[in-house]
This record gives structure tokens, C-alpha cells and sequence, in this order.
């Protein structure tokens, strides 16, 4: 019994380390269920759907269902006890309700350029003018 649950603390402080490195990947990091492309719950699809409004297509993504053990090991990491979780440059911005938060009002945009991202929202309000 012991040697298990020491392989278990071995296993789960090396995944602490590698959800460390994973959330540096990208400028914008998202662990979420399902893909960008096909989302798996509607937190996830509006976070998802968030960030394409913002023309932000390329950022690294993490299917939490395809791995139960990254699922349970990213909120501890975060200490945040849902999913989607969004990073940018490795620091936890929040969940779904903390980005459209951030979408409406207008702080996602500020965020986004700290990244070096040009929000495309900025492109379609200058259009509509």
C-alpha cells in the first residue's frame, strides 16, 4: 500500500511540473473538454467561440476527457474546480464566466494585446464606423 500511494505522490508532483511547462506552451493555453473544433460541453464551446471572436485561432489546447488523471490534476494546479481553465503566458486567467467576463468588458481586448494579439474585434468595430 505505501509504495503505491508514494508512486501516486511521484506521479502527481511530476504532472505538477508538466501542467507548469504545458501552460508556457503558447501565449494562450485552454484545458477544456473536447477541441476547439468540436467542444464537448458549452463552457468549453463559448470559451472556445470567446476567442475566435477575438480572431485568436492558434493556441495550444488540452482535451481534459481524453485523460482523467490531467482532468483532476489541472484543478489542483490551478485551484480552480472547473473546466475550461484558460491561461495566458503561463499565468491562470480563470474559467469560462471569467473570460466572457473579460469579452464584455473590453478587458479581454487589453489582455490580448499585452500578448502581442491584435483583437480582430477592434478590425470589425473600425468596419462598422
Amino acid at each position: 500500500m505505501r509504495a503505491a500511494s508514494a508512486r501516486f505522490l511521484c506521479a502527481a508532483t511530476d504532472l505538477q511540473k508538466d501542467l507548469g511547462e504545458m501552460v508556457k506552451k503558447d501565449k494562450v493555453v485552454v484545458f477544456m473538454k473536447g477541441t476547439p473544433g468540436q467542444p464537448m460541453c458549452g463552457f468549453s464551446n463559448a470559451v472556445a467561440q470567446i476567442l475566435r471572436m477575438h480572431g485568436v485561432d492558434h493556441y495550444a489546447s488540452y482535451n481534459v476527457l481524453e485523460d482523467q488523471e490531467l482532468r483532476e490534476g489541472v484543478k489542483v494546479f490551478s485551484n480552480w474546480p472547473t473546466i475550461p481553465q484558460v491561461y495566458f503566458n503561463g499565468e491562470f486567467v480563470g474559467g469560462c464566466d471569467i473570460l466572457l467576463q473579460m469579452h464584455q468588458n473590453g478587458d479581454l481586448v487589453e489582455e490580448l494585446k499585452k500578448l502581442g494579439i491584435r483583437s480582430a474585434l477592434l478590425d470589425a468595430e473600425k468596419e462598422s464606423k
